[in-house]
């Protein structure tokens, strides 16, 4: 006995002596030494591209869900807040252009944006570590490249937001000292986007092997995207018959295919963001960023709550057609000729869901409208006909509509939403499309004088839309192409006009349309033009008339709404040696 205590005591003074003994190594973090590895890398890349969702940077995700319904959807005259008009209203200021810098729906957005970028310079700088042996120069190199895409990307998040922002790279950035990254925002930062997304389309694959991952295409497609922001039609036109003709992609026959679980990752996709459900989380992965904007009834998709995000009049009247299946626009390149708003689509704003009413379904529609609104009469999916108010929180405040893109199938409730919320669903965003590529296209023949070759664009969208699927039969589809000719014989702004409404109607309720109006340079007539008469008292073509949004009256967008102002959080911290390296832009 005496022998084993002795041996304990030996021991303990052994381990006591010994500062081993006290070297614990951090619990429920990684150090540096297993990141240096190709897991590690993978894995911090995985971390980068899971922010894509806008899920994740310590904000509610609502702030910078990849849709962008708050920035791109209600800021625009595509839809409206929603909900009641108590319900968060630093929405209902943005809706109606009062944007004040402490808002936090712009500091979200701004923490989101950065937060991923700082996450792909740290892939870059860790796997550029020559403590990294496990990897050739070649895998390095493509990841680097899909780090440098994901780093495009968020810059040009914040670049169409706020304007002028700063590019912060892995050289800037130092995780260990906070005043890295507190650097001036005055430099015009698009040719550094360009060159995130130029390395990638030169160094990523064709194709990957898992599916999410950027690929040549996709940043091909996005440099495209960066160059028509900036109006170099030629460089932009150049790459996007580039992913035309060599990517694979192409239009699928039907349009709503785009928007469905079952046809994720399909050949018109050319990047996604993937969302997950029943993946042994708690359903932050199935699109956590749009959860309030579902149909307020327990019998409708989502299960009830929370009637946010809801299509305009002037949107749903946009799918108007003439008895020749052609919208109701004008000459005027800023659509201020458009005759489409000035008698509404019947509907059943201010009729009570338990007051008899049968939808006037003979005014001629694009089949669009009913892909991505939904309204009372007309079926829901495989749900039946939308009941009316008893799916919408407070119609009188919000109007009669629900959009729809993003809602799922009842026979696959369950298998698409997650065990914990139907409101979490897996249905993928398209972020960039053929039809996409196909718009754009158009935009820059009519830039550079090719009017007849942009028709053509135009009328590839318009004839899938024609030969697709419909939701509704009872419903009067009409939708054509623009006969040959019509776009030189009405010239280069009707041709304008004609593409930005094709771009409206293809995307509509994906959350471009205020930053397309902007980039336009239209964004201040449209949206007051918007305002106005979404203010106003509306009108059937039967004669109703009925309550619209009153509150958008002597609603005002100016020029300085072009852009957001900076979070004034932000400007304050980004003072060195006293003075804020940020600047706020003009009017705020």
């Amino acid at each position: 006995m005496k022998k084993i205590i002795i041996l304990l005591v030996a021991v303990f003074i052994s381990f006591s002596c010994s500062d081993s003994f006290f070297d614990l190594k951090p619990q429920g973090r990684a150090s540096l030494a297993q990141l240096s590895t190709k897991n590690g890398v993978n894995a911090l890349l995985i971390g980068a591209y899971s922010l894509l969702d806008g899920v994740g940077a310590g904000n509610t995700g609502r702030q910078s869900t990849i849709s962008n319904y708050v920035f791109g959807g209600i800021s625009s005259d595509d839809a409206v807040k929603g909900t009641d008009a108590g319900d968060q209203p630093e929405l209902s200021f943005i809706e109606q252009y009062n944007w004040l810098a402490d808002n936090t729906y712009f500091l979200g957005k701004w923490w989101h944006s950065y937060d991923g970028v700082a996450r792909a310079n740290e892939v870059i700088q860790i796997v550029g570590s020559p403590d990294v042996k496990d990897m050739t120069e070649a895998e390095k190199a493509q990841v680097v490249a899909e780090a440098r895409f994901l780093r495009g990307h968020y810059h040009f998040e914040a670049k169409k937001m706020w304007g002028k922002v700063p590019y912060i790279d892995d050289k800037i950035y130092k995780a260990s000292d906070p005043n890295s990254t507190k650097i001036p925002n005055t430099e015009d930062i698009w040719s550094k986007i360009e060159a995130d997304f130029e390395f990638a389309a030169n160094t990523l694959p064709a194709v990957q092997s898992q599916k999410g991952r950027a690929t040549k295409w996709a940043a091909k497609a996005y440099l495209a995207k960066a160059k028509i922001f900036q109006k170099k039609w030629g460089d932009a036109k150049a790459l996007l018959e580039d992913v035309y003709k060599n990517s694979g992609k192409k239009l699928v026959a039907n349009y709503h295919d785009n928007y469905r679980t079952v046809t994720n990752n399909n050949s018109e996709s050319i990047f996604e963001v993937q969302f997950s459900v029943n993946d042994g989380t708690t359903g932050n992965n199935g699109n956590a960023g749009d959860n309030l904007n579902w149909p307020y009834s327990s019998t409708a998709p989502g299960r009830g709550c929370c009637g946010f995000y809801q299509p305009s009049h002037n949107l749903v009247n946009a799918f108007k057609t003439s008895e020749d299946g052609l919208p109701l626009i004008g000459n005027a390149a800023d659509g201020t000729e458009d005759t489409y708003n000035k008698v509404d689509l019947p509907n059943d704003q201010g009729i009570s869901a338990g007051t008899a009413f049968t939808l006037d379904k003979s005014v001629p529609v694009d089949p669009r409208l009913d892909w991505t609104v939904g309204r009372r009469g007309v079926n829901f999916l495989d749900w039946g006909p939308m009941p009316g108010s008893t799916w919408i929180r407070d119609q009188v405040y919000a109007g009669p509509f629900t959009g729809k893109k993003w809602m799922y199938y009842l026979a696959e409730e369950n298998s698409t939403t997650h065990s914990t919320s139907k409101r979490n669903v897996n249905n993928n965003y398209r972020l960039l499309k053929m039809s996409h590529v196909i718009l754009w296209l158009a935009e820059c023949e009519i830039e550079l004088g090719n009017l007849a070759a942009a028709e053509g664009y135009v009328n590839m969208i318009r004839e899938r839309a024609q030969k697709g699927s419909v939701q509704d039969p009872t419903v009067n589809y009409v939708v054509k192409p623009y006969p040959a000719g019509t776009f030189a014989t009405k010239g280069a702004d009707f041709a304008r006009n004609a593409t930005r409404m094709e771009q409206r109607l293809e995307f509509a309720m994906e959350g471009h349309r205020f930053f397309d109006l902007v980039r336009w340079g239209i964004a201040e007539k449209v949206l007051n033009k918007y305002a106005a008469e979404e203010a106003a008292p509306g009108k059937e073509p039967s004669g109703r008339v009925f309550n619209k949004r009153g509150y958008m009256a002597g609603k005002t967008f100016t020029s300085k709404n072009n852009y957001f102002p900076l979070p004034q959080d932000e400007i304050l911290n980004s003072q060195k040696d006293g003075k804020p390296t940020l600047v706020q832009n003009t009017g705020y």
